[in-house]
């Protein structure tokens, strides 16, 4: 059997995932970032995007949505704290679409208006991406 490591997602509401797997990818700043049993203490900041963890000699793949937050490496634990996060098996499609038709349209009401008035647009922003990031790993599981 491989080596494995300690892999905990984290929100401020929940615990997403803990589970012993033998790889975790995660979508950095920099790009993504493989994290192996033994490696390299380390503490980065996560982009929001598709992470994945891998277990049973590398044959499964579990898919997670996260919308940013940071990654902590131990030498044999990885915890993610992430703002938000969900398994690829508990994204609701539907609302997610609906979510994500609603924030293209407040983001181009927003656009319409002047520079001044454009209030909230980067909240409206992280909204549409965190519905894409949904979507994209909801397709994962099908």
């Amino acid at each position: 059997m491989a080596r494995t490591l300690l892999c905990e997602i984290v929100t401020p509401e929940r615990i997403v995932y803990t589970n012993e797997v033998e790889m975790v990818i995660a979508p950095t700043l920099d790009g993504e970032i493989g994290v192996l049993p033994l490696h390299a203490p380390l503490v980065t900041v996560l982009r929001a995007g598709e992470l994945r963890v891998r277990y049973n000699d590398n044959k499964d793949v579990e898919w997670f949505a996260i919308s940013g937050g940071y990654l902590q490496v131990h030498e044999d634990k990885v915890i993610v704290l992430a703002d938000a996060a969900e398994h690829s098996s508990r994204v609701d499609v539907e609302r997610a679409r609906r979510a994500k038709e609603f924030a293209e349209q407040r983001m181009a009401e927003m656009k319409d208006k002047p520079l001044a008035e454009r209030e909230g647009i980067d909240e409206c922003e992280a909204d549409l991406k965190w519905c894409e990031i949904q979507l994209q790993v909801a397709e994962r599981r099908s």
